[in-house]
């Protein structure tokens, strides 16, 4: 039996070898691999790519790569991103639930609105899902129709930071004129009772998103409040000056926000 087995492995050897040209050192890999090759490598891209850009690695980028279409597709409308932010929420309220709180209701809780507390995925599925550069004129049309409907992890969160006892502040890149509309759009999607929302002025049109959302939480610090948590789906919501004491960053494929 011993001879019969070395003799198969002998063999074995033999053929793996037989093969190879003078200069490879390399074993043969079964053909399956080799036609598999091509979709695996693209989709170990893509999903490196996604790592990347939301670890602030990429920054800044203005498209998602070509080649990544179907791979950023898949994902918004599969169990992924919803695990996603689904896992961001849980996080958010464990960390959420630890305080004890003074009394003097100055410990706030920062939300940001678009792709945070309201879902514009019908906006961009018709748009590439991030293949075509961001167009304000286009967009401002769907924010105008008020229909973006709630991200319900993100509702879930909302209604148990509240019932905490958070002070809710919304601080949004979108502007002024688009407030009654925004105001509309929040309650029929199911949240209600925040303390203040806080859009862009006309004076502030210029500034990038991290300057101008720090400004605004400098402005909290200042009245003395106390941020304790911030979840937004940019960089640029969580970055800056007066930081919260924790960030919660939910997954955003789509653009980035400098």
């Amino acid at each position: 039996m011993r001879i019969l087995v070395s003799f198969l492995l002998l063999f074995l050897i033999h053929l793996a070898f037989s093969e190879e040209n003078s200069s490879s050192h390399i074993l043969p890999r079964p053909l399956i691999f080799e036609t598999q090759l091509k979709s695996v490598d693209d989709n170990v891209h893509c999903t490196s790519w996604r790592f990347a850009a939301e670890t602030n690695n990429l920054a800044p980028w203005k498209t998602i790569p070509p080649e990544c279409a179907d791979y950023v597709k898949d994902y918004l409308m599969g169990k992924g991103y919803v695990a996603d932010l689904e896992r961001v929420s849980e996080e958010a309220w464990v960390y959420a639930s630890t305080f004890e709180f003074p009394g003097d209701g100055k410990d706030t809780w920062v939300f940001d609105i678009d792709e945070t507390l309201l879902s514009n995925l019908p906006y961009y599925l018709e748009h590439g899902c991030g293949l075509e550069v961001f167009n304000h004129v286009e967009f401002d049309k769907w924010v105008e129709k008020g229909v973006a409907p709630a991200i319900a992890p993100s509702l879930k969160l909302y209604q148990k930071v509240k019932d905490l006892g958070y002070k809710v502040i919304l601080l949004t890149g979108r502007r002024e004129k688009h407030k009654v509309v925004t105001v509309e759009n929040l309650l029929n999607a199911g949240f209600h009772s925040w303390d203040e929302l806080i859009l862009r002025s006309l004076d502030g049109q210029n500034k990038t998103a991290t300057i101008y959302k720090s400004e605004q939480r400098d402005e909290m610090v200042k009245e003395g409040y106390r941020i304790r948590g911030n979840s937004g789906d940019q960089w640029s919501d969580l970055l800056g000056s007066a930081m919260s004491e924790r960030s919660f960053k939910l997954p955003n494929p789509m653009y980035y926000i400098p």
